[in-house]
C-alpha cells in the first residue's frame, strides 16, 4: 500500500466567500500542469461563475440514493475510488450523508480516498466546526446541524482561509451572487448581517492563526529549534511583587507599544514551597495594571528562577525580558552572580532589558538570626524545665560511670540531649543548654577536673566543636520550626484568598456578607466600614456588636482609600494578618462601590425611562394630534360657512372626514393615556402573545388614514407559520403604522413592503421601501423628536415621528433598528420576542 494522499482545506467565514470556486480553480490550474483532476462532488447552488470553473473537468457522476421518498444525490465513492485519479475534487467536507451511503459523513469519505493515496481538495465553513458550534449559535441565532471534528480539519496538510470583507459579501448577496432572489431579503436580514458575517469572520481568522502558530511549534519541535523566531514582538516583564514591579510593567508596556502588534506578558516566579515572602496585595495590583495596559499576568513555579523565566520566555517565544536590577547589597553580588546575571548569560537571542529603579542596591545591616518565632512561649519553657533538670540528671549519670566512657562519648552524650531540648524548646532553651553542658563539661569531666582550665588542646578542639554543633542544631531545628508554622499559615492565607477570590468571580455579593466573613476569619467582635464625610466618619456597613463610629474605638483598622476605612473589635492584629486583611478591605471597597453603581445605574435607567416616555408623549401631541384636528376643524368650517356651495356628495363626505378623524383622535388619546399611565408606573403594556395577522392589517389602514393622499402598493408578506409575538397589540399597531406612512412618504411613491421572519425565540418584522435611503451618519438623529430627514418640513401631512415608533417598541420589549434595503432605499426593522423571559432569579 503507498503513501496516504494530502488533503487541503478552504475554510471560510460564511457560504458565497468563494471556497468553492478557489477549489476548482486550485483543480483547474493543476490539470492544466498535466494533473490526473476528477470532481467527486461540488455544489453550485446555482452560481453561474462557479459553474464556470466546472467546465473542462472530469466530473464522477453522482449516486442516488432514496431516503422517505425522496431521491438525493451523492458523491459515489466507489466510483472514485474505482477511477482512482491522483487529484480528487469533494466540496462541503462537513456534510452529512443520505442513510444508505457507505459512511455517514463525507469527511470519513474523503478520509477513505486519503488512505487509498489520492490527494483530496475540499471546504469547510468555520461554522461547522465542532467547537465553534455554540459559539456560532449564540452570534448567529441559528444552530448548526452538521459539524466536523476539529481533529479532521487540523490534521490536514493545508489550511487555507479564503476571506472577503462582509460589506462585500452582502453585496455579492444583494446582486444575486449567492442565494436566488426570493431569499435575498431573509438572508440580509437574518444570518448575512454585518455583526454575524464580522464576528464570523474574526472566528475563522482566530481559528486559522492557531493553526498557523500550531504548525510553526510543530516545525520548531521537529527540527530540535530552540532559538527564538521574532515572528511579532513580544515582551516579557519579571516581577517578584516588590514596590519595584509597577515601574517594570510599564516600561516594558513602553518596549512592546513601540511595535505595532507588540505582546506584553508579566509573569511571576514562585518557588515550589510557596514561602516567597510575595505581598499577594501587591501582586494583584500589577495584575491589574499589566491587565490595563493589554497585556496578560502569568504565575509559574520553579525553584531555579533564572531557569524557569528562561524557560517561559522561550515557550512564549518572546523576543525581550525585562527585569529590575538587584535589590541585594554589593557584597551579596559579589559572592553570588544573582538572578539578572545568570539570565543575561543563558538568554541567547532573546533581548535582556535591566532597568534601575529606586528599590536597587540596598545597604546591608547585620543582624543576627531570629531564635524565636518558630515555638510557642509555653513549648520553650518547657523546654528551659528540660535543660535545667537533665542536664544535673545527665551530669550525675556519668559520674556514676566515670571511667568507662571517655571524654568524646561524654560529649556526644549531652551534645544528644542539647538536641533534644532544641526539638523541646527550640533556639533560646538549646543555646542555654549548650552553654551549661559545656561548663558542666569542663569542670567535672575535662582535665584537669573541677577547674574551668583546660590542659589539653585535643580537649579545647573538642568543647569547640561540641559548642558549634549544638547551637547550629538549635539554629535548624528553630528555622524548620518556623518554616512549618509559616507554610501552615501560608495554607490558610491561600485557602481564605480563594474563597474571597471565588466570591470576586461569583460577582453579585452583598457587602453584609463580606465583613462577616472578615468577622470570623479574624475572630473579631465586629466589623465596621466606615467613609469620612466632611469632618466626621458614617458607618456604611456592620455586623457584629455595636459599630465604631470612630477609627480610634476599634482595635485594628486597614486604610482602603483616603476616605474609606475598615475598622475591626475585638483584638489586636499582629503584622502578618494584615497583608490578608488588606485583600479583604479593597474586595470591601469593591463590593461598595458595585453595589452603589448598581443603585445609580438603575435610577438613571428609570429616569431615562421617564424621559423616553415623555419624548414619546411630547411627539406624539406635536405630531398626530395636528392632523386630525386640523381636517376636523376645516371640514368643520365648510360646512358652517353660508359662502361655499356643497352638494350632498360634498357634506357627506365631510362628514366622514370628520368621523374618521375623530376615530383617529379617539384611538390616538387612549394610546395617549396609556402612555401616561405606563411614565408614571401605573400599569404595564398589556403584552400577550398575538398574531401579526391581527396588527397589520390595521396598521396598513391607519397609515392610508395618515398619509390619505398617497396609495402605494404594499405588498404584504406574513407566513401563517411565524409564531406569535409578545406585544400590545394597540401599541404594535400604532407604531407599525407610523413606520409605514413613513416609507410612504420618503418612498417616492414607489412600491413598499411589510415581510416578517423567524429568527430563535424572536420574530423580526420588515417594513421595506425603495426611495432614497437615509445616509448612515443620520440614522441615529432620525429617531429624535420632531426630526424629519434634512429637517425639511413634508408638507403632506405628519405622523407620530420614529422616536414614538421606537419608544412604543422598546416599551415591548423589542428593537427598531434601520438598515439599507438591498438594491437602494430603507428598512425598518422591528424585532419583538416570542416567550415571555424568564423569571429573575429562577
Amino acid at each position: 500500500m503507498g503513501s496516504p494522499g494530502t488533503l487541503r482545506i478552504y475554510l471560510g467565514a460564511a457560504p458565497g466567500v468563494g471556497k468553492t470556486y478557489k477549489m476548482l480553480e486550485e483543480g483547474r490550474r493543476r490539470a492544466e500542469r498535466g494533473a490526473d483532476v476528477v470532481i467527486g462532488f461540488v455544489e453550485t447552488h446555482g452560481r453561474a461563475e462557479t459553474a464556470a470553473q466546472i467546465r473542462g473537468l472530469e466530473v464522477v457522476p453522482r449516486r442516488t440514493l432514496t431516503y422517505r421518498d425522496v431521491p438525493f444525490d451523492e458523491m459515489d465513492l466507489d466510483a472514485v475510488l474505482a477511477r482512482r485519479p491522483e487529484i480528487a475534487l469533494v466540496d462541503e467536507l462537513a456534510h452529512t450523508n443520505v442513510p444508505g451511503s457507505r459512511h455517514e459523513k463525507r469527511w470519513q469519505d474523503v478520509r477513505a480516498l486519503l488512505d487509498a493515496g489520492i490527494h483530496v481538495l475540499s471546504t469547510v465553513n468555520v461554522q461547522h466546526l465542532e467547537s465553534l458550534n455554540d459559539v456560532v449559535e449564540a452570534i448567529t441565532g441559528v444552530p448548526q446541524r452538521e459539524t466536523i471534528p476539529d481533529a479532521v480539519v487540523r490534521a490536514a496538510d493545508q489550511v487555507e482561509l479564503v476571506d472577503m470583507a462582509p460589506d462585500a459579501l452582502r453585496r455579492r448577496m444583494a446582486h444575486g451572487n449567492i442565494y436566488q432572489a426570493d431569499k435575498i431579503d431573509a438572508a440580509l436580514g437574518n444570518y448575512f448581517r454585518v455583526g454575524n458575517l464580522t464576528a464570523l469572520r474574526e472566528l475563522a481568522l482566530l481559528w486559522t492563526a492557531d493553526k498557523v502558530d500550531e504548525a510553526l511549534r510543530k516545525y520548531r519541535d521537529e527540527h530540535d529549534i530552540d532559538s527564538v523566531w521574532e515572528a511579532r514582538e513580544r515582551v516579557v516583564v519579571a516581577v517578584t511583587g516588590g514596590p519595584e514591579g509597577d515601574t517594570l510593567i510599564r516600561r516594558a508596556a513602553r518596549i512592546a507599544a513601540r511595535s505595532q502588534q507588540g505582546e506584553l506578558l508579566a509573569v511571576h516566579i514562585s518557588r515550589s514551597d510557596g514561602l516567597t515572602g510575595a505581598d499577594p496585595v501587591r501582586l494583584e495590583k500589577q495584575r491589574d495594571l499589566t491587565e490595563s495596559l493589554g497585556g496578560t499576568f502569568h504565575a509559574v513555579v520553579g525553584d531555579d528562577v533564572p531557569t524557569a523565566l528562561l524557560d517561559f520566555a522561550r515557550g512564549a517565544n518572546a523576543t525581550q525580558l525585562v527585569l529590575g536590577t538587584s535589590r541585594r547589597p554589593r557584597w551579596q553580588r559579589a559572592v553570588s552572580e544573582g538572578i539578572g546575571t545568570r539570565v543575561i548569560t543563558e538568554s541567547g537571542r532573546i533581548d535582556v532589558h535591566m532597568v534601575t529603579h529606586s528599590q536597587a542596591g540596598g545597604v546591608w545591616k547585620p543582624r543576627l538570626p531570629k531564635l524565636t518565632g518558630g515555638l510557642t512561649a509555653r513549648r520553650r519553657w518547657y523546654g528551659f524545665a528540660l535543660a535545667l533538670l537533665g542536664l544535673p540528671l545527665l551530669t550525675l549519670v556519668l559520674k556514676l560511670a566515670e571511667g568507662h566512657l571517655d571524654l568524646s562519648s561524654e560529649l556526644l552524650l549531652y551534645l544528644g540531649f542539647i538536641v533534644l531540648v532544641a526539638l523541646v524548646g527550640g533556639g533560646y532553651p538549646a543555646v542555654f543548654a549548650a552553654a551549661a553542658g559545656t561548663l558542666l563539661v569542663n569542670w567535672f569531666f575535662t582535665p584537669p577536673v573541677r577547674t574551668f582550665t583546660i590542659a589539653e588542646f585535643d580537649n579545647l578542639v573538642a568543647l569547640g566543636v561540641f559548642v558549634l554543633v549544638a547551637l547550629s542544631v538549635a539554629w535548624v531545628v528553630d528555622v524548620s520550626a518556623r518554616r512549618r508554622r509559616q507554610a501552615s499559615r501560608a495554607q490558610a492565607e491561600a485557602e481564605m484568598l480563594s474563597a474571597l477570590s471565588r466570591g470576586v468571580l461569583a460577582g453579585g455579593r452583598a457587602l453584609p456578607s463580606l465583613l462577616e466573613q472578615v468577622r470570623d476569619a479574624f475572630g473579631q467582635e465586629s466589623v465596621s466600614l466606615l467613609e469620612r464625610v466632611g469632618s466626621r466618619w458614617e458607618v456604611v456597613g456592620c455586623v457584629g456588636g455595636p459599630p465604631c463610629l470612630a477609627l480610634d474605638e476599634g482595635d485594628a483598622d486597614m486604610a482602603v482609600t483616603d476616605t474609606l476605612h475598615l475598622v475591626l473589635r475585638g483584638r489586636r492584629l499582629p503584622a502578618s494578618d494584615r497583608r490578608v486583611l488588606a485583600a479583604f478591605a479593597a474586595q470591601a471597597a469593591v463590593v461598595l462601590r458595585q453595589s452603589r453603581l448598581s443603585a445609580q445605574a438603575a435610577e438613571a435607567a428609570d429616569l431615562a425611562e421617564g424621559n423616553r416616555m415623555r419624548t414619546a408623549l411630547l411627539a406624539a401631541v406635536s405630531h398626530d394630534l395636528r392632523t386630525p384636528l386640523a381636517s376636523i376643524k376645516a371640514s368643520v368650517t365648510a360646512l358652517r360657512s353660508p359662502s361655499v356651495t356643497l352638494d350632498d356628495d360634498d357634506v357627506d363626505e365631510l362628514h366622514a372626514t370628520i368621523d374618521e378623524s375623530a376615530d383617529q383622535l379617539n384611538a390616538l388619546i387612549d394610546n395617549l393615556l396609556d402612555m401616561s399611565r405606563l411614565q408614571t408606573g401605573a400599569v404595564n403594556p398589556l403584552r400577550r402573545l398575538i398574531s401579526l395577522d391581527e396588527v397589520v392589517p390595521g396598521a396598513v389602514a391607519g397609515a392610508d388614514r395618515l398619509t390619505p393622499a398617497r396609495h402605494p402598493e404594499v405588498a404584504v408578506n406574513i407566513s401563517e407559520s411565524l409564531p406569535p409575538v409578545l406585544a400590545d397589540p394597540g401599541l404594535l399597531e400604532r407604531a407599525l403604522a407610523n413606520l409605514v406612512s413613513n416609507a410612504v412618504r420618503h418612498g417616492g411613491g414607489r412600491p413598499m413592503a411589510i415581510r416578517a421572519s423567524a429568527l430563535a425565540d424572536r420574530v423580526e418584522i420588515r417594513v421595506v421601501d425603495t426611495g432614497p435611503g437615509v445616509p448612515e451618519a443620520d440614522r441615529d438623529r432620525i429617531f429624535g423628536a420632531f426630526q424629519r430627514l434634512g429637517d425639511r418640513p413634508d408638507g403632506n401631512g405628519v405622523g407620530l415621528g420614529l422616536a414614538v415608533a421606537r419608544g412604543f417598541i422598546e416599551t415591548m420589549g423589542g428593537t427598531l433598528e434601520p438598515e439599507d434595503t438591498p438594491g437602494g432605499g430603507l428598512t425598518m426593522v422591528v424585532s419583538l420576542p416570542t416567550k415571555n423571559p424568564p423569571a429573575e432569579g429562577r
